[in-house]
């Protein structure tokens, strides 16, 4: 079976199998909590973002909320979450150039959107699929190990992870990529100690895991 078409019927099993996948799993009200909620969650659980974030959305709602916080202040806020200190630095200074330089909205374009300090291609996409504007595919832990495990990509890169996805599925199918891999990664297809036996993709005879080495 051809590599594309393998993964296109993966895509329709994990679709068939976790019908309920939010754009993103976390928690916000705003544009602008959202792209600080996606900020503060690199490298860090979204339950443990979710719990910081439950206190930190109750001060802080709308862009001209982050861009005049105090930096101490802030900082402390967020003191839970890993690399707190350049986190908050970048949120601020992403939030005051949202004001000043895009008329206090969140960017909806890539090239806008990478402008910001600390945002990158896996930030930029959870922003624009939440927004409805699709130009990539997120490309977080699940997604690489997951791209690795079912020999979608050799890679460990990221960027050349999303290359080598958005070749292969159509692009109505990038918005879903993110949250179904993050779905099944944390079900079945976990990085330690995975549930091949349990897997619905390995008994369909999808998933060619054994022999291939995970990027993470």
């Amino acid at each position: 079976m051809r590599t594309k078409e393998r993964a296109l019927k993966i895509l329709s099993l994990l679709e068939k199998n976790y019908p309920r996948v939010p754009k993103l799993f976390l928690s916000h009200e705003t544009d602008a909590q959202m792209l600080c909620a996606i900020i503060l969650s690199a490298r860090n659980t979204d339950k443990q973002t979710n719990k910081v974030t439950s206190k930190l959305f109750k001060k802080y709602k709308i862009v001209s909320d982050f861009a005049g916080a105090n930096a101490a202040v802030f900082m402390n806020e967020i003191s839970s979450i890993g690399l707190y200190k350049s986190k908050s630095k970048n949120i601020i200074s992403s939030f005051k150039k949202i004001r000043d330089d895009f008329d206090g909205k969140i960017p909806q374009k890539m090239e806008e959107l990478l402008q910001l300090p600390g945002v990158g291609r896996k930030t930029a996409n959870l922003v624009l699929v939440s927004l409805g504007k699709i130009e990539g595919i997120a490309v977080d832990t699940h997604v690489a190990r997951l791209s690795c495990r079912f020999g979608l990509s050799k890679s460990r890169n990221p960027d050349v992870i999303e290359r080598d996805l958005v070749k292969i599925y159509p692009r109505n199918k990038w918005s879903k990529i993110n949250g179904l891999f993050i779905s099944h990664g944390r079900a079945v297809c976990t990085a330690r100690n995975p549930k091949c036996g349990e897997c619905f993709l390995n008994r369909a005879g999808l998933c060619p895991r054994i022999g291939l080495a995970d990027p993470i």
